[in-house]
């Protein structure tokens, strides 16, 4: 691929735009198979009634595999929200009824989110007595079929010039309780530095599902330990405030 075409570097993947094609490539330390479960996952996202590009193929391009998807022609939503900050509100809705739509789905063939993250809470650097917490308060936890994306913010929507939203990036998506991906939301608003956000989203997604912010709240210390097994250095020592179990009590 040309260097000229590239749009997103970090140091494991890069994503570059090529004609009407997005191509997204894995370095080494991928392995195949997650790269074809995440092409899976996306597939099978396809199959619902979302705005989602759609996969092209799965391929090896200069020695590397590549996911190819359609190029969606926009701005994501968290450009327009820091372009157009006195419309907060407005984007803020637009983010919560997209939210809404997509855990309004149901994907049977998704991995459950319960396993994953329990796994993810069994491989944290967390004592035994907090593992054994987190574990039993996950158990406890009522067993729904809803699409969680996994990693649901503002980086992930693209807008359209005609204001169609497209949700991307379903390399996490999984089959389980809206809420925990409500958890995860935010607390990746508040990782993004946008702790009053976080809150204002809160409210406004308890809000128009009708949904007890404290039954959000339950699954935050769950969902900041699954996060912590791959946590940047800067994200862990506030993941382990979250990780309390006590405080929530």
């Amino acid at each position: 691929m040309k260097s000229e075409n590239l749009i997103f570097s970090r140091e494991d993947k890069k994503i570059y735009k090529d004609g009407d094609r997005l191509v997204k490539v894995f370095d080494g330390t991928y392995s195949k198979a997650n790269i074809l479960n995440e092409a899976l996952n996306h597939a099978r996202v396809e199959e619902t009634n979302l705005n989602v590009p759609q996969i092209q193929a799965v391929e090896v391009v200069d020695g590397q595999w590549a996911i190819i998807l359609d190029y969606i022609e926009g701005e994501t939503l968290q450009s327009l929200m820091n372009k157009h900050p006195e419309k907060e509100d407005e984007y803020l809705n637009l983010f919560v009824d997209l939210q809404m739509t997509v855990l309004s789905k149901n994907v049977p063939m998704l991995n459950k989110l319960k396993d994953k993250m329990n796994a993810q809470i069994s491989a944290a650097n967390l004592d035994a007595t907090t593992r054994y917490e987190l574990h039993t308060r996950l158990d406890s936890m009522p067993k729904h079929k809803h699409l969680c994306h996994g990693d649901f913010n503002p980086t992930n929507i693209i807008i359209t010039a005609d204001g169609t939203p497209y949700v991307i990036d379903w390399a996490h998506a999984t089959q389980g309780n809206s809420s925990a991906d409500v958890a995860r939301s935010y607390l990746l608003f508040y990782l993004a530095g946008q702790e009053k956000l976080a809150d204002k989203y809160l409210k406004l997604y308890c809000r128009k599902s009708d949904t007890a912010i404290q039954y959000v709240q339950r699954w935050i210390p769950i969902v900041a330990a699954s996060r912590l097994v791959k946590s940047k250095p800067d994200e862990e020592e506030f993941l382990r405030k979250w990780i309390d179990v006590v405080d929530y009590e």
